[in-house]
């Protein structure tokens, strides 16, 4: 990793943090490469994969005390310090429940049912969860330079980020994603609104940085579900600008699926360390960035008078996105974006990425003249490129280099008491676990089966499994559906009478991957049915751009009991369903499919059900409703 502050004014601090970097220079000087510039290691190919660390419990606010310093990042809850890279997994899940406890809110797993549509020119979401169901969408913008695919894809949070030309032309495609469709600004922290708060509660926790970060994975599930044949699920990035910088920033420290994180001038909320914001003069309070918008996590509000208080900060956030590719794009010129707390947070955890051996994989940039808020920038262009072809390509290598403005330069030996540790080398283990064998399904129903298998075997132990799904018994590309740190796993959340096919692959704690298991096939019981039913929908209120349907009667017309029931109907062109609740919902094209919830199948004969609702939007002036009602 190459430090580079403009400006021979600030030399001496440059010497100053002489420990955090692998090089340093100034303009016009050579640049020294570590010997880790080079490495490249992937996307972990799972939403998280220290779920299933053993993470101590978590310490109370009030019992939290001052410290001034930024935290340890390689001393563990039980006070221990991380001693082999092998350790990190396991920490890095210890940075992330307290990040979410104190600063962001709890970003959950997949929901039970996530399903969706990928084309060359968008993608549908569908998510359902304890009976309440929400859609959003996505459009897609292919590279410039044409081919076939399947392509690797960055993520743009509401239109502002880095320039989708440059990322266009370098090969990857764009998916322009809307976070206020998932969670919206403008609302109280008491009636949170969006696709996330549809399905988690107005009154949640959990801001909306978290939520935004929330609803970037479920377009990743949908990429993984789609066969592979338009975007590649393996090679995902995401940038944003300002506020969506935030956002970027805490979606790639939350989906380790994601290779590589484009923040740029995300400023307090962001990049920033949190504790060094209040002494930087101009840059936002962070009691401002709490309440301008609900985008951090509630539980902040009670640091934002005295953030040496919390246990985490923001240089151990950029450490869990290590070691995949992270750009850090800064704006020195507007003191409001706190750009000298984004370069302490770097430089402390470019310490993380260089003790992982991936130093060269994280550049921070905040020496540039146009100092226009969210300007495309030509200093940037040419290291973007090298990111993509890098991270997202697979294809040539960069050095990661901090070029730190000289007028918005931290020194990170003003804020740390600690120690970079020296962590042994991952590459000294080299050979992969064998090949887990004897895969079988078992208790296969209509929404679910469990799979088992005999353990593999290494040389230093396995440390987990990797399941894999692909659709139908033939084609389809084999996608992360979990992981297990046992011999079995129960995948949830399947389609009736739908055949899928199943490996797995074992993992040790060097990162070495086994070759995958035989194949299971299975093919889900069909959905549970008897007897006829009616379904009568009733407009509880409308509006000139919407209406909401509640209650959606379901009748057991049949003389026997039923133990569950489909409906279908049509959206009329230019309706878009925004919410349900008490149903599972899946939508094809403006066809909706409802299935029962777990606690309103059962009906006898001539019961009802009055709990399904939803939500739609409609042009101005449009009078209809949905039509075509069908009960199965």
């Amino acid at each position: 990793m190459v430090i580079i502050y403009s400006g021979r004014s600030r030399l001496r601090a440059a010497v100053a943090v002489l420990t955090a970097a692998a090089a340093i220079a100034v303009p016009g000087a050579a640049q020294a490469a570590s010997a880790d510039a080079g490495v490249r290691l992937a996307a972990a190919g799972v939403e998280d994969d220290g779920a299933g660390c053993a993470v101590p419990g978590l310490p109370d606010a009030g019992s939290l005390p001052t410290v001034s310093r930024l935290p340890d990042p390689f001393t563990k809850l039980d006070g221990t310090r991380v001693t082999a890279r092998s350790d990190w997994r396991c920490r890095r899940q210890e940075i992330r429940k307290l990040a979410e406890k104190f600063v962001y809110g709890e970003k959950p797993p997949k929901p039970s049912s996530v399903t969706g549509t990928v084309t060359s020119s968008g993608i549908t979401v569908n998510v359902s969860h304890n009976g309440r169901s929400a859609s959003f969408s996505a459009g897609v913008q292919l590279p410039t330079g044409g081919g076939s695919g399947p392509f690797p894809a960055v993520v743009v949070l509401g239109g502002l980020g880095a320039d989708t030309a440059t990322i266009r032309a370098a090969g990857a495609a764009v998916i322009s994603y809307d976070p206020l469709a998932v969670g919206r600004e403008g609302t109280p922290r008491t009636n949170k609104q969006g696709a996330f708060y549809t399905l988690y509660g107005a009154t949640s926790g959990t801001g909306i940085l978290a939520a935004w970060a929330w609803g970037v994975s479920r377009i990743i599930d949908v990429i993984e579900q789609s066969g592979g044949s338009i975007l590649r699920a393996d090679a995902t990035g995401v940038t944003g600008c300002s506020r969506y910088g935030k956002g970027a920033f805490v979606t790639g420290a939350f989906d380790q699926r994601i290779a590589l994180t484009m923040p740029v001038e995300s400023g307090s909320g962001g990049v920033a360390a949190l504790r060094a914001i209040p002494g930087e003069s101009g840059a936002q309070p962070l009691s401002s960035a709490y309440s301008e918008q609900p985008w951090l996590g509630d539980a902040f509000g009670s640091f934002t008078g005295g953030p040496g208080r919390l246990p985490v900060d923001t240089h151990e956030v950029v450490g869990m996105i290590a070691p995949r590719g992270l750009f850090i794009m800064d704006n020195p010129h507007i003191d409001w974006l706190a750009a000298r707390s984004a370069s302490v947070a770097a430089l402390g955890g470019a310490e993380i990425y260089k003790a992982l051996g991936a130093g060269g994989n994280l550049t921070y940039w905040s020496d540039v003249q146009d100092g226009t808020h969210c300007a495309t920038r030509s200093e940037w262009r040419t290291p973007m490129q090298q990111y993509i072809q890098k991270f997202l390509l697979n294809t040539g290598a960069s050095t990661g280099t901090m070029r730190i403005a000289a007028s918005k330069s931290g020194n990170l030996a003003e804020w740390r008491d600690w120690t970079t540790p020296a962590l042994g080398d991952p590459t000294s283990d080299t050979s992969p676990p064998t090949a887990p064998s004897g895969l079988a399904a078992s208790a296969t129903t209509s929404t679910g089966t469990t799979l088992t298998w005999t353990a593999a075997t290494d040389d230093t132990g396995v440390t987990g499994y990797d399941v894999l799904r692909a659709p139908g018994a033939s084609g389809g590309t084999f996608a992360q559906a979990g992981t297990s740190a046992t011999t079995s796993f129960s995948d949830t959340g399947l389609t009736p009478g739908t055949t899928y096919r199943y490996q797995v692959r074992a993992r040790d704690a060097a990162g070495n991957i086994s070759p995958v298991s035989n194949t299971a096939q299975v093919t889900t019981q069909p959905g549970s049915t008897t007897g006829g039913c009616t379904a009568v929908p009733t407009v509880q209120t409308q509006w000139a751009t919407g209406y909401v349907i509640q209650p959606l009667t379901v009748t057991n017309t049949g003389s026997s009991a039923m133990t569950g029931w489909t409906v279908t109907f049509t959206l009329p062109a230019g309706h878009t369903l925004t919410g349900s609740w008490n149903g599972a919902v899946t939508i094809a094209g403006q066809t909706v499919t409802v299935r029962n919830a777990a606690h309103n199948g059962a009906l006898a004969p001539g019961a009802a059900t009055a709990t399904f609702g939803f939500q739609a939007t409609r042009p101005n002036g449009d009078t209809a409703y949905p039509s075509g009602y069908r009960c199965s």
